[in-house]
């Protein structure tokens, strides 16, 4: 593995409205490079640069803020500068010894137009009273706030100009009794790890799309994809408007759906039935930040698949689907087996999700790992992928993240 390999985790952060407005970045090279590496500063400042300067901030965060982890030396390093100061914020890890020099050091990045954060709070400390003042986001960590303790620890901290962000929210009940106590942002497994929640309903045409999806994927007949949309009428009224708009193609106006499947196009229908999912906008059913994930595995996987079968142009569709479908569990609160008998998909794409069997149960698994920021993982899993590198895997990485914001851009 080279040095210039690199492997990134986004982990959302939400509003109150439960729409995406950050990402908390993990990153780092190899785990065997790094142990060869002396300095830990230099190290992560060859990540950063390379994070950066290599794969773009527009391509990893696209509009949204990222949340970068800094150690005591990379605080005092100048190189901090090189971030940008308008999209980054600054979280100041729990390990840093809050001294004199910190304190100065944060002021002037904070005149400098940066955004501090201060990670993993639990209990308020003396060395944080000088600091407090100037942080803009206190991320408070869930798990080690004494049981009964959230409520003062949060009227405590009423009394400094920060706002406040709840970290490893895992449950439906945690994300409203801190809604309640007046957290502004959230975090966590709740929002973006497959967690089956209960009493969660899903919209009709929520179902109707991923069944469009599904088929437009399995190549199925022009009748079937019909009969599809038929099934819903808001699908029917968004293809007749899709087919009618400027850019389409049509020369004249379309008003049945064979004709506006036929002009369209099914590469074109795929593309779109994304976007409509994307413009689902239930927020109190957390869509937003899983569709988004789902998105990012399903290029991700594509891509992947391109890099190890060439010429399989069906089985990267079915890597495609795999990645898609992969919360369908979480969204439909149903088990995965359960939806897979509704659906008409090859039996490899089933394995892949139900028992994370086959090739693509592998590279599924392998993407979920990546997610979790567990790097040594992603390494030992890779191993288990022949014809698959870290390179192909960053580089696929980034293309989907591209790819993602893309269809941000687009709504």
């Amino acid at each position: 593995m080279s040095n210039g390999d690199i492997f990134l985790a986004r982990q959302p952060i939400l509003d109150r409205t439960q729409t995406i407005v950050a990402y908390e970045l993990l990153f780092r090279g190899s785990q065997a490079n790094y142990a060869q590496i002396d300095n830990e500063l230099h190290a992560t400042a060859h990540v950063i640069v390379s994070l950066f300067n290599e794969m773009g901030v527009q391509s990893v965060l696209g509009k949204e803020r990222g949340f970068i982890n800094v150690s005591a030396d990379m605080l005092m390093s100048d190189m901090i500068l090189m971030l940008p100061n308008e999209q980054m914020v600054i979280e100041l890890l729990e390990s840093i010894e809050i001294t004199p020099l910190i304190l100065e050091q944060c002021r002037k990045l904070k005149q400098g137009g940066f955004t501090l954060a201060l990670d993993d709070f639990a209990v308020m400390q003396e060395q944080y009273q000088e600091l407090l003042p100037i942080i803009d986001i206190i991320k408070v960590d869930l798990t080690q706030v004494a049981e009964g303790a959230l409520a003062k620890t949060v009227q405590k901290l009423r009394d400094y100009p920060a706002k406040l962000l709840a970290e490893k929210v895992e449950t439906r009940e945690e994300f409203e009794a801190c809604k309640k106590l007046g957290f502004h942002f959230f975090q966590g497994y709740y929002f973006a790890k497959p967690v089956v929640l209960t009493g969660k309903r899903v919209e009709p045409s929520t179902i109707a799309l991923f069944k469009m999806l599904s088929l437009i994927l399995d190549d199925a007949a022009t009748a079937a994809l019909e009969a599809a949309v038929k099934s819903d009428s808001n699908l029917t009224y968004n293809l007749l408007k899709l087919v009618n708009s400027v850019g389409v193609g049509a020369n004249q106006k379309v008003d049945s759906l064979s004709k506006a499947i036929m002009v369209i196009g099914r590469r074109q229908m795929q593309r779109w039935l994304q976007l409509l999912l994307y413009s689902i906008n239930d927020k109190s059913q957390s869509a937003n930040p899983l569709m988004q994930l789902a998105a990012t595995r399903a290029k991700i996987l594509e891509i992947v698949c391109r890099c190890l079968n060439n010429q399989d142009t069906a089985l990267q569709e079915r890597a495609f689907i795999t990645g898609s479908f992969s919360l369908l569990d979480t969204l439909l609160s149903l088990p995965m087996a359960d939806i897979m008998t509704k659906l008409s998909l090859h039996d490899e794409v089933k394995l892949a999700l139900t028992q994370r069997e086959g090739q693509l149960g592998l590279l599924l698994t392998l993407i979920e790992t990546l997610e979790t920021g567990d790097f040594a993982a992603v390494e030992a899993q890779l191993k288990l992928l022949p014809g698959l590198d870290a390179a192909m895997l960053n580089e696929a990485q980034m293309a989907s993240i591209r790819w993602v914001s893309s269809l941000n851009e687009s709504k």
